[in-house]
């Protein structure tokens, strides 16, 4: 019975937090110094650029946030690894089509770099 209360629990737990993402759109970028949170300071490689919806004034510098590829935005077929990754904003990416400009490194996890534009679900990480 232990089993499979705990079976129970860690699929409620799955479920509420599949439903509090949110839906957006990930690009990827390639130069990451400087940036408008931390200016020369390295921040490795798992990181952002918000875009101006999520930007709010640099509210989000610093924050991180779980991205996982949701599928195609352009005509490249199954982009999706189907992994997700946490990444870091350090930055803004003013006018971008897409709500997070993720490094490169960080959307290689996700998607097929070839694909460059892709839906994708994303939530603050605890």
């Amino acid at each position: 019975m232990k089993n499979y209360s705990l079976i129970f629990v860690c699929m409620v737990v799955c479920l509420v937090s599949f439903a509090s993402a949110k839906s957006g759109i990930a690009t990827f970028y390639t130069k990451y110094i400087p940036s408008a949170c931390f200016k020369n300071k390295d921040q490795g490689k798992m990181i952002a650029a918000a875009g101006d919806a999520l930007w709010k004034n640099g509210a989000v510098c610093g924050k991180k946030f779980t991205v996982k590829c949701t599928g195609p935005r352009n005509g490249v077929p199954h982009p999706c690894t189907g992994k997700s990754v946490t990444v870091k904003v350090v930055d803004q990416c003013p006018g971008c089509p897409s709500t997070m400009d993720l490094s490169r490194e960080a959307f290689e996890i996700i998607a097929k770099p070839v694909a460059g534009i892709i839906n994708m679900d994303y939530k603050k990480y605890a």
